[in-house]
């Protein structure tokens, strides 16, 4: 098994992106293999590494269908919720504290 080949911080080819930027072009991988990374060194710990992939290849973004929208909201509303005073925090709710700020007081 051949390995995949990794370049350093802003110097992968044209032609390769990661997830977040195919998102911004509208596209996802579609299924495609990783082709590379791209490692992001770091002083005490190891590199960050993201994964590249071929634009050419990418598919476009599925559009949003209702019921999606549907169930987004409705988890966006659970997490804004408070599970103490089952008020709407209006931000959501850290996960540390486990209830809105109010409450953690």
């Amino acid at each position: 098994m051949a390995a995949i080949p990794a370049y350093r911080w802003r110097l992968a080819p044209e032609g390769l992106a990661t997830r977040r930027q195919l998102r911004a072009l509208g596209l996802r991988p579609g299924g495609q293999d990783v082709v590379a990374e791209l490692q992001r060194p770091r002083r005490r710990r190891g590199p960050l590494v993201a994964y590249l992939y071929r634009i050419d290849r990418a598919k476009p973004v599925r559009p949003m269908t209702p019921g999606r929208r549907a169930a987004l909201a409705k988890a966006m509303t659970a997490r804004r919720t408070c599970p103490v005073c089952r008020r709407d925090a209006g931000y959501c709710i850290p996960r540390s504290l486990g209830m809105c700020v109010p409450c953690s007081s």
